[in-house]
């Protein structure tokens, strides 16, 4: 896995986005469907946005994960990848819960997901991950295969707790979230289609 840059400054890079753009803060809030203060917090870095959070506003801009983390990094073109050439969604997102709980979630995509329409992650949830409060929601389908550990999975009423082994696949119109709740780390290989994050 590759080193993550612990300098790597959410708040500023999104700032510059913004401004790059042309929107001001309460113009992006309301391209994103966030409170206006939310955008304001998360570019003075006095909150860590969650997954969910964080793709919400990113969406309101118009760009992906990797376009914010990666920007100067293009995907392999494979059709073969090392562990280093899988692309960091998430890693810098801070995952430091109250109590100093760490909910680390790292999500890394194999290749080129828009070009060919279909989104490969390698997801790896610390004790206490979640992709945040605010559930996900997404015109996709999506599945996934739990491969180490155990994930609780809400997709919209229905929650279960998926061990190693087991899967899921689901329309993601669906509000969903991922969450782990055990003291062990859980490791997932999921793919959707279109691409989300």
């Amino acid at each position: 896995m590759e080193q993550v840059d612990e300098r790597f400054d959410i708040g500023a890079r999104l700032h510059a986005m913004r401004m790059a753009a042309g929107l001001s803060q309460r113009q992006l809030a309301e391209k994103a469907g966030v409170p206006h203060a939310q955008i304001s917090n998360v570019e003075t870095n006095k909150i860590s946005p969650s997954v969910s959070t964080l793709r919400r506003i990113l969406n309101g801009l118009g760009v992906g994960m990797g376009d914010f983390f990666e920007p100067e990094r293009s995907p392999s073109k494979g059709p073969f990848f090392s562990a280093d050439e899988l692309l960091d969604l998430t890693s810098r997102i801070s995952g430091q819960l109250p109590g100093g709980a760490n909910g680390t979630l790292v999500l890394r995509q194999v290749g080129d997901a828009r070009s060919h329409n279909l989104q490969i992650l390698h997801e790896v949830y610390e004790p206490s991950a979640d992709t945040g409060e605010t559930f996900l929601q997404h015109t996709s389908s999506e599945g996934g295969y739990v491969v180490e550990g155990e994930l609780e999975i809400t997709i919209g009423n229905d929650v279960r707790i998926l061990k190693a082994g087991e899967a899921y696949l689901f329309d993601s119109r669906l509000p969903h979230r991922f969450r782990n709740i055990s003291g062990e780390r859980a490791i997932v290989i999921s793919a959707c289609s279109p691409p989300y994050l």
